[in-house]
């Protein structure tokens, strides 16, 4: 949430302050929720009123607070609109009850900044610093913040011609899938107690070298029955059919997985299996073999996801790269030396925001975009496809 992030900090920082309970208080009844009313309040009224605090917060310029300032009578009157800009500056579309959380906070803050600046805490060189440096960390958010709004501004054109140069990224394939594991999965034979449990140098070395050679076999026999899974596919066999063979010849006790793929990208395989994409209409692809297993494709038919269905995704990603752009622009802008005798070996050096910091919010190439069109995620062509529990 933008900027919401102050308010969470606010609060927490405020949260030592209360008084904990003697003991653990009773759960108490869930009220039904209020009724918010705050709109029917005048902009001018008082919403809090702060008895014991002099030090009333900046107020709009517009606007003119009354308060009272004598020592006999010391209080901050606080309007709706003062309350309101200070919340929404906090937390745009605060709810009413984090307004209700501010509003238990900001009187005891208040009161304790006033109560420091009496002690002359605020001409401290340690307050000076740490001033300094949250401002240079607040106009960081507020930089970044702006990158990113603007870089929402994507024009239509942009995203017209994105999609008409990259076609093959908005094409839809429905694609049936066959997987057959790499190797078998051997029922354990048990053993009689204490039968292996002491084996010499060269018995342990022929059972590992048995072990090796029942494993190869296992392949080998996985191999040829892919490529007689794909040979009868070929000639039109059903694909959930040899899909539920290929599993129990395997030894797996898992259901057998989903073999239609109904609307994947080109993005959705490895590139090793990239190449059934430019398959024909109801043609089978050759076994394709990876650490993995073996897998047999055939594509059912192509689609184009329409303009209108890809402009979220299109809007997303081009607003990724404005805002990629503009942060490497200003990272380049500068360059850092270290004293390494004070640093050590490798100092810190320039540490710009990573993507996908929380300062840096947004900012996640290589994470789906928001808005993007959703679409069925592909099992990695190097792990067996997802399978359902039996």
């Amino acid at each position: 949430m933008r900027k919401s992030w102050l308010l969470c900090a606010l609060l927490a920082t405020m949260a030592w302050g209360q008084a904990a309970p003697a003991g653990p208080p009773p759960a108490p009844a869930v009220p039904p929720a209020p009724v918010d009313n705050s709109a029917s309040v005048p902009e001018s009224a008082p919403v809090l009123t702060i008895e014991g605090v002099c030090a009333a917060p900046a107020k709009p310029a517009s606007e003119k607070t009354p308060e009272s300032k004598s020592s006999a009578d010391c209080k901050t009157i606080i309007t709706k609109a003062q309350f309101e800009e200070l919340a929404n500056n906090l937390a745009p579309n605060i709810t009413p009850q984090m307004k209700k959380q501010l509003a238990s906070v900001l009187p005891r803050l208040m009161a304790m900044a006033d109560d420091a600046k009496k002690q002359g805490l605020d001409k401290t060189p340690r307050y000076k610093e740490r001033v300094k440096f949250q401002t240079m960390q607040v106009l960081a958010k507020e930089l970044q913040e702006n990158i990113q709004e603007e870089a929402a501004k994507v024009p239509d054109a942009d995203i017209e011609k994105y999609y008409k140069d990259h076609p093959d990224n908005f094409e839809q394939y429905n694609l049936d899938r066959i997987f057959v594991p790499r190797t078998r999965q051997e029922a354990e034979l048990k053993s009689e107690p204490g039968k292996n449990e002491k084996l010499t140098e060269d018995e342990q070395k022929a059972k590992q070298a048995a072990e090796k050679a029942k494993a190869e076999e296992g392949e080998q026999a996985m191999t040829k029955l892919a490529d007689d899974l794909r040979a009868r596919a070929a000639a039109g066999e059903d694909f959930v059919k040899l899909q539920k063979e290929a599993f129990e010849a395997a030894g797996m006790k898992i259901e057998s997985p989903t073999v239609n793929l109904p609307s994947i990208r080109r993005t959705g395989l490895s590139p090793a299996h990239a190449a059934v994409f430019d398959l024909k209409a109801g043609a089978v692809s050759a076994v394709i073999t990876d650490a993995g297993g073996h897998y047999i494709y055939k594509l059912n038919s192509k689609t184009e996801v329409p303009l209108e269905q890809a402009q979220g995704e299109i809007r997303s990603r081009l607003q990724n790269d404005r805002m990629r752009e503009q942060m490497d622009k200003l990272n380049s802008s500068f360059k850092v030396e270290t004293n390494e005798a004070y640093f050590g070996p490798g100092g810190p050096g320039a540490m710009p925001p990573r993507p996908g910091h929380p300062n840096m919010p947004g900012m996640r190439p290589g994470a789906p975009p928001s808005g993007a069109a959703s679409q069925p995620p592909a099992p990695p062509a190097d792990q067996p496809p997802a399978a359902k529990p039996n």
